[in-house]
């Protein structure tokens, strides 16, 4: 318990020292934090942490799974303890691509290393995880880091302090106006004392947007200092490793824009003749995950299983269950005779009684399909080559045979032109099958899907999983009664900021009636640090 006299004749005292790790975040790492056996920064990280108070603004790319999280959460305690100590008035903004990412990841990995700090080293006690550490908030006697939902630039342009972070997580999908609201802060950064700092991360997508444009190095971003981290750093790091690398490049192909961009963390365009752009797919995936967090609510809409009976050994047998607009689960098999697949297709109707088997019948789908109604379950057949007479959306461009109308329906309910809806899950596998395909329009107006059999020639597989769910959206609508659901998601995200929010003025409030019952005078943790650790800096 700090006496609040002694502190009052404390006050007039000079200014403490800077915190001996004050600009130096990886020496905080090495030295405050408890690193499990055989881990810490790796040799990159050091590098990117280190180039932080160096060259003020940082950004960097690079493949899946080299650590951009941790980094980001490090680099904000550091921040936050450094400068509160110090007796200096700080802010961090943190914003990602999603709210997800700061909801799920990276507010959970800061309050991770939190515990794992060396509090003895710091020079402060623990931070309370009930009155300071909060789900999406730190609120300290100085300063205050926070959530900002990264389509509301207001929020990071009413970022005011003496030093202030910017941390962009998944920064490819930010738009250009939340990092220009950042731009206030560094007008007068570097004098008067004053700080500005920012730390964006991602993993590349497509050519375009601010993350790619400072990478680019375009005109007015120079400011900018880029880092790639490359795979093979990566590996040797041990954060990712070489048969990883293999399997998704056999998985995905070395010149596909998913291998790009997730593997080499290149920024990359999907083919111009790919049926279905990847970042189209990472929207439905986005969508899955919040309707997965929203605790997977009953989605209204009609109910199927698509169902893609393997042809060869190699090949798999895919399900993909429907329901409205999410493609709530993928169920995977191999080496399954025709009456086992039967089985399991009757099982996942009897379980939900109305959703409708929609059957691959070229080849030996067709014994399915003949099972299937000798036990009578109302089952659609589906024919990839029989001839069908729907056009696409414009209704200008037929389709040569029905596997390419429903491919092409799968990309109008993935299409964000028109207010996409469908939802896949997050599956390495569907989103190599789904960007696999190509398409071209023939001389009759008619588009034209690349067969099954020439993509296993192209790409060495057959895209199972893309098929499966492909004949699951066959007999769906555009719609499917799923505007309540997508509005209910919406709500809940909403619902998600605003608790943040709440959380921030629940802690500036706090902060006042702090402030006002002791008459302005500094912090206790603060004082503590000055009586209890001046002679460590």
């Amino acid at each position: 318990m700090v006496d609040l006299g002694k502190l009052a004749d404390s006050f007039d005292r000079p200014a403490i020292e800077r915190h001996r790790f004050y600009d130096d975040p990886v020496g905080f790492a090495d030295a405050c934090i408890r690193w499990p056996k055989r881990r810490g920064l790796t040799a990159y990280q050091r590098e990117i942490i280190g180039a932080v108070p160096v060259h003020r603004k940082v950004a960097v790319r690079g493949p899946h799974g080299l650590g951009k999280t941790t980094t980001a959460a490090v680099t904000v305690l550091w921040f936050a303890l450094t400068r509160d100590l110090s007796g200096v008035d700080w802010k961090i903004a943190t914003t990602a691509g999603a709210w997800r990412q700061l909801e799920f990841y990276l507010w959970p990995e800061i309050k991770k290393w939190s515990r794992l700090l060396d509090w003895a080293a710091v020079g402060c006690d623990p931070l309370s995880e009930r009155s300071e550490l909060l789900a999406l908030n730190l609120k300290l006697g100085h300063g205050q880091a926070f959530a900002a939902a990264s389509d509301n630039p207001a929020l990071i342009e009413g970022v005011h302090a003496d030093a202030v972070l910017y941390i962009f997580d998944e920064s490819k999908a930010i738009v250009p106006a939340t990092f220009d609201a950042a731009e206030g802060a560094f007008s007068g950064a570097g004098s008067n004392g004053l700080e500005a700092f920012a730390l964006a991360m991602s993993t590349p997508g497509e050519p375009n947007g601010r993350f790619f444009d400072i990478h680019s190095r375009r005109p007015g971003l120079e400011d900018w200092h880029t880092r790639h981290v490359t795979v093979d750093e990566a590996i040797d790091a041990g954060r990712i490793s070489s048969d990883w690398v293999e399997q998704r490049r056999k998985q995905w192909g070395a010149a596909s824009a998913v291998f790009a961009n997730r593997v080499l963390g290149e920024f990359h365009s999907s083919d111009e003749d790919g049926v279905v752009p990847l970042e189209w797919i990472e929207a439905a995936n986005e969508r899955w995950n919040l309707w997965d967090a929203a605790g997977r609510p009953t989605v209204p809409g009609v109910r199927t299983v698509g169902v893609d009976v393997a042809r060869s050994g190699s090949d798999s047998t895919v399900m993909a269950l429907l329901d409205g607009v999410v493609v709530t689960e993928l169920r995977r098999t191999s080496r399954e005779d025709t009456m086992q697949t039967t089985g399991r297709v009757q099982g996942i109707v009897a379980a939900t009684p109305g959703r409708t088997p929609i059957v691959d019948v070229i080849g030996v789908g067709g014994g399915v399909v003949d099972r299937l109604r000798e036990l009578g379950i109302s089952v659609t057949a589906f024919n990839a080559s029989e001839g069908t007479s729907l056009t696409d959306r414009s209704g200008e461009l037929g389709f040569i045979n029905a596997r390419s109308a429903a491919w092409w329906r799968l990309r109008e309910l993935l299409d964000p032109a028109y207010g996409a809806m469908l939802a896949l899950p997050p599956d390495d596998l569907l989103t190599g099958d789904l960007t696999a395909p190509h398409w071209r329009v023939m001389s009759g107006g008619k588009i034209q899907i690349e067969g099954k059999d020439d993509i296993r020639k192209r790409i060495g597989r057959s895209p199972d999983s893309g098929d499966a769910v492909m004949q699951a959206v066959w007999e769906s609508a555009h719609d499917n009664g799923a505007a309540a659901w997508i509005a209910y998601l919406g709500r809940k995200v909403d619902a998600g900021k605003a608790a943040a929010d709440a959380a921030r003025a629940a802690a500036d409030e706090a902060a006042a009636v702090s402030s006002r019952s002791v008459d302005r005078l500094s912090s206790a943790r603060t004082a503590a640090f000055q009586d209890q650790h001046r002679s460590r800096f």
